[in-house]
């Protein structure tokens, strides 16, 4: 709906008036004052906080807002992918125009899906936005490319470049034409069809030259492959074999990957620190083969790999300075490597522990491991174990004291309730300076009183760091959610269906491993 001036105006009159103790208005120094009179600077910050989507309806209120609307400045990250929050353009044409009038020198982030992938777009992109550094382009739902023979120039400044690639469109084509322009890049990734994968076996397609482009991408920092289906260690041989600044590598859920030529990896990229590789195929018998004493890595998954308890041993206690660590359903850690790892390993620079649907530890190893190393975690994950429950976090709270993110609970139904009213005040009294909570127990099994309101005003104001509080979809969500807008915090409690939490957000290239 469109807002007249007016009736900011009036708002802004409302809202200036001060009230004297007989209840009588007084003149305040700001009466008088309505939008119309605030400086364009001052609209232009407000309009700031504002989606595209939101600046777009302000441009139809007056000609003033629309000039202040169409400023360049409110233009540096654009997504134009309207299925992902973007806007939606019509034309080419309004494309082109877009990028000459109001995206300019100022743009530095943009999204394109596969239809406004031109050679003319990028032509434009390259002479009218010299500040561009950041680039997403979508081909995942192509099933024919543009003709990019006359493409001749593309953006040079590029450090970042996103990739969604098509299950069935060969993409060397267009890559030969862009080889010379990203030289500089610096973060690369490349999104595969993991999610969109059916049941039944089909062809599988090298759809994009990982071995030129790895020629062309000297300078690569941080690597993200993910869910690539023909993605396997040849790939990542080709990556380390060029790319000597390498600090971050991920290839979650490609699942050939095995770590054959991880040995080889590790020898060529000495910085590299951070290795993520969730949902592989990874065979403890290559990994045994790592000179992992000499490696520089800190940041850890290995998630859901089924690596042995003997490769797990052995690669905890040969680790020189994990402080990140996630190892999920995993069936070969158990006590005994939890254990080793203490005995044997230097778990004392860990921040982040993630042992989701570990059922093989006890509740009695945990315990013992955070008595000794909670204090020092800023992130610890426990959920997806029907044994773990609120009674053993309870007694560890007090330990985990600078916890940022806790992950807890499982959505298998119990047969045990949890008592949340408790758990919520023990964690707003131990952690001051947690940041996302996550508590995946099923409704059904959360007890709470009608004194539930002052647990959930406990945790809201100690805990002012707080941005998101994830629930299941219940009665208990219904009432903490409505406790948190009462108090104009709209945004942090949310649902399991919407919004999962991860230790991630501690990972030190976290802001160069987003993707949408």
């Amino acid at each position: 709906m469109d807002v007249s001036p007016d009736v900011w105006g009036q708002l802004a009159l409302e809202a200036s008036q001060v009230y004297l103790t007989d209840g009588t208005a007084a003149k305040s120094p700001f009466a008088g004052t309505t939008v119309e009179k605030l400086p364009d600077k001052v609209l232009l910050h407000i309009f700031s906080y504002l989606t595209h989507k939101e600046i777009c309806r302000m441009a139809r209120v007056c000609k003033r807002w629309r000039l202040i609307a169409y400023d360049t400045k409110l233009w540096k990250n654009v997504s134009l992918r309207p299925e992902i929050s973007g806007l939606h353009v019509g034309s080419l044409e309004a494309l082109l125009a877009l990028i000459s009038v109001r995206f300019g020198p100022s743009l530095r982030y943009i999204e394109l899906p596969i239809e406004l992938i031109t050679h003319t777009v990028l032509h434009e992109l390259a002479n009218k936005c010299p500040n561009l550094t950041h680039m997403l382009l979508d081909f995942s739902t192509a099933m024919q490319l543009h003709d990019f023979s006359e493409l001749q120039a593309f953006p040079t400044k590029l450090r970042y470049l996103c990739i969604c690639l098509s299950e069935v469109i060969f993409m060397e084509g267009f890559m030969r034409k862009i080889y010379n322009f990203i030289n500089g890049l610096e973060i690369l990734h490349l999104l595969g069809t993991y999610e969109k994968i059916e049941e039944e076996e089909e062809e599988i397609y090298e759809v994009i030259n990982v071995h030129k482009l790895k020629s062309a991408t000297p300078n690569l920092r941080v690597i993200n492959l993910y869910g690539i289906n023909f993605v396997d260690d040849s790939h990542i041989d080709a990556f380390s074999s060029n790319c000597i600044q390498l600090e971050c590598l991920a290839v979650n859920y490609c699942n050939k990957v095995t770590g054959s030529t991880m040995k080889t990896l590790f020898q060529r990229s000495r910085r590299l620190k951070c290795l993520l590789m969730n949902g592989t195929n990874l065979q403890s018998e290559y990994l045994m083969q790592v000179e992992w004493e000499k490696c520089s890595v800190q940041e850890l998954d290995i998630t859901a790999t089924d690596l042995s308890t003997e490769c797990l041993q052995d690669m905890l206690t040969r680790l020189p300075g994990l402080r990140f660590l996630s190892a999920g359903q995993l069936n070969g850690f158990n006590d005994s490597v939890l254990k080793t790892w203490m005995e044997a390993g230097n778990p004392r620079n860990l921040i982040a522990l993630d042992l989701d649907s570990s059922d093989n530890l006890s509740e009695e190893a945990i315990y013992k491991f955070l008595c000794k190393h909670g204090h020092q975690l800023w992130g610890i994950g426990l959920s997806g174990m029907p044994h773990i429950t609120d009674s053993l976090w309870q007694t560890v709270l007090p330990i985990l004291t600078n916890a940022k993110i806790l992950i807890m609970g499982t959505q298998e139904r119990l047969g045990v309730n949890i008592l949340v009213d408790q758990l919520m005040d023990s964690i707003a009294h131990n952690c001051p300076n947690l940041e996302r909570i996550e508590l995946r127990w099923d409704p059904e099994n959360l007890r709470f009183s009608d004194k539930s309101q002052k647990a959930i005003d406990t945790i809201r104001v100690k805990c002012l760091k707080l941005r998101c509080l994830c629930l299941s979809d219940g009665r208990y969500y219904e009432v903490v959610k409505a406790n948190f807008e009462r108090a104009d915090r709209m945004t942090v409690v949310r649902t399991l269906t919407n919004c999962r939490i991860s230790n991630y957000y501690l990972l030190s290239n976290y802001k160069d491993l987003i993707f949408n």
